[in-house]
C-alpha cells in the first residue's frame, strides 16, 4: 500500500504507539491501515457413503480435485458462506452441519474452515465457471494424488478416520509452508 485509502495520501510503515507490528499509517490523516489474513470457507459434502469433489477449473491448481470452498463475503457468516460456494462450485443444495477444520496457512495469510454438509441429491450436482467437473466419490476411489491443496487433504484424512472411529471431531490445524511443499 502506498497511498491511504481514506484521503489518498502517501504512507508510511512503522510500529503505532501501543502497537507490536509494523503497519501502513497515513502521513496525513493519521488512518492506521490493518491488513488481516483471509478466510476460506467450504464443505465436505456427503451424500450415502461417497464424498463430492470438485475439479477446478480456475487457478491455483486448475484441473486438481477440491472441496467446494471459497473467500468468505463482507456481511457473511461462515455457514452461509460455505453454502454460497458449494452451490457456486457444485450447484447442490445441503445442509451445513458440524464444523470439522480450522487450518490457518500463515505463509499466505488463509484461514481454511470446513464444515461437514449432508447433500440432499446428488441430481443437480453439476459443473460450473468454478468446477471443470463435479463428481462423488467413494472412499476407496477418492484420487488423493490429484488433491489441489494440503487443507483440503488434511481434512478429507481426517473426516474418513474418524468417520471409521465413529466419532466425528473438530481440527484446529497449521500448515506451514515446508509442509505445503512435502504435501504437493
Amino acid at each position: 500500500m502506498k497511498y491511504c485509502s481514506e484521503c489518498a495520501q502517501p504512507v508510511h510503515y512503522h510500529t503505532p504507539e501501543g502497537d507490536n507490528r509494523e503497519r501502513a499509517v497515513c502521513s496525513q490523516c493519521g488512518t492506521i491501515h490493518y491488513v488481516n489474513p483471509r478466510i476460506i470457507a467450504g464443505t465436505l459434502p456427503i451424500f450415502e457413503d461417497q464424498v463430492l469433489l470438485c475439479k477446478r477449473a480456475i487457478e491455483p491448481r486448475k484441473g486438481y480435485w477440491t472441496l467446494p470452498a471459497g473467500f468468505m463475503e463482507q456481511g457473511e457468516t461462515l455457514e452461509a458462506g460455505a453454502i454460497r460456494e458449494t452451490q457456486e462450485e457444485a450447484g447442490i443444495d445441503i445442509q451445513c452441519g458440524q464444523l470439522l477444520s480450522s487450518i490457518s496457512v500463515p505463509h499466505i495469510s488463509q484461514v481454511h474452515i470446513f464444515f461437514l454438509a449432508v447433500m440432499h441429491s446428488p441430481a443437480h450436482a453439476h459443473s460450473t465457471s468454478e468446477s471443470l467437473a463435479v463428481k462423488l466419490f467413494a472412499i476407496d476411489d477418492i484420487p488423493w494424488d490429484e488433491i489441489a491443496f494440503p487443507t483440503v487433504k488434511k481434512t478429507l484424512r481426517h473426516y474418513l478416520d474418524d468417520r471409521e472411529s465413529g466419532v466425528i471431531q473438530t481440527r484446529v490445524l497449521n500448515i506451514e509452508y515446508q509442509e505445503r511443499l512435502k504435501t504437493r
